[in-house]
């Protein structure tokens, strides 16, 4: 269970850490200005698509911590945005490859192949499984 009162200054930390002011952080992860002031006051508690937006808009935040209070803000493993950018190029590129080689291969057999499963493992060891 998360700790209201807690939660509040660590949101607040973030936002001053960013110098927004509570509008413009509610702008940058795509709420409602009350929603942030509501939060803010205790009047409402954090829903999770709330929580997700923040991690999303601001990437140095630490899910734990913000949940919690464990761990660092800023996060000290922080992806800097070129290197996302790169990650995210990689990944469409291969989806380009993998795509066109499908149409190539179909055009030359002429045999009906669908795409049963594709695969894609990230450096960091994760991988994503999509299966038709």
């Amino acid at each position: 269970m998360i700790n209201t009162e807690d939660f509040i200054k660590r949101l607040q930390k973030v936002i001053d850490y960013y110098g927004e002011s509570a509008s413009s952080f509610a702008e940058k992860i795509g709420v409602q200005r009350s929603s942030i002031s509501h939060i803010l006051s205790g009047r409402n508690k954090p829903s999770l698509d709330f929580i997700l937006k923040i991690l999303s808009a601001f990437p140095e935040v630490d899910l734990y911590w913000l949940f919690n209070g464990k761990g660092n803000f800023p996060s000290e493993n922080k992806t800097t945005d070129t290197s996302i950018t790169k990650k995210k190029e990689s990944v469409i590129i291969e989806q380009k490859d993998l795509f066109s080689l499908e149409a190539e291969n179909h055009e030359s057999n002429k045999t009906e192949k669908t795409i049963e499963r594709i695969v894609i493992f990230y450096s960091d060891g994760s991988f994503k499984n999509y299966q038709n």
